[in-house]
């Protein structure tokens, strides 16, 4: 038993945590440069595929995103040629109900002043001469006997002829 004793002792004596004087029954390992070995692998694979996915959703909110921009500007479009007109056509007051032959000269002259200012992007996106002004029509406070035949019309006409109306 005593050769066996001694074999033992002179193994771990010669081992690397005897010889640092550490308990030669805990073992050290450097697990700090292995995790950061791991990190950098795990990074490496994740960082492609977070940039692809991050791009796929971009992608598919550009869409909704540019029709949302597009409808708010086509709304401010028609605010301010339909503030324009009522401040620029004679007998035309903000916040009073608009007569029909008033309200056709304000039509009129918003569409115009839309034709003249806006981007031409913008007015397609409004539907054209004729659906910025049905857009103004709609947006305008008209007599109750206002119609598209006896209000609308005689504006498209009008702005398509490029003359204003009486």
């Amino acid at each position: 038993m005593q050769p066996i004793r001694t074999a033992l002792v002179l193994a771990l004596a010669s081992t690397p945590c005897a010889a640092a004087g550490l308990d030669p029954a805990s073992v050290t390992v450097p697990w700090g440069d292995t995790v950061a070995v791991a990190a950098q692998a795990v990074t490496g694979l994740l960082l492609p595929l977070a940039v692809t996915a991050a791009t796929a959703a971009l992608a598919r909110l550009a869409g909704p995103l540019r029709t949302l921009v597009t409808a708010t500007l086509v709304e401010r479009l028609v605010r301010n040629v339909g503030d324009y007109a009522v401040n620029a056509v004679a007998g035309a007051v903000r916040g009073r109900t608009l007569s029909v032959p008033v309200g056709s000269a304000v039509i009129a002259r918003a569409v115009q002043r839309g034709l003249d200012e806006a981007p031409a992007w913008l007015v397609r996106a409004a539907g054209g001469r004729e659906g910025l002004a049905e857009k103004v029509f709609r947006s305008l406070p008209l007599a109750e006997e206002a119609t598209l035949a006896n209000t609308l019309r005689p504006a498209v006409e009008a702005a398509r002829a490029g003359r204003p109306l009486p």
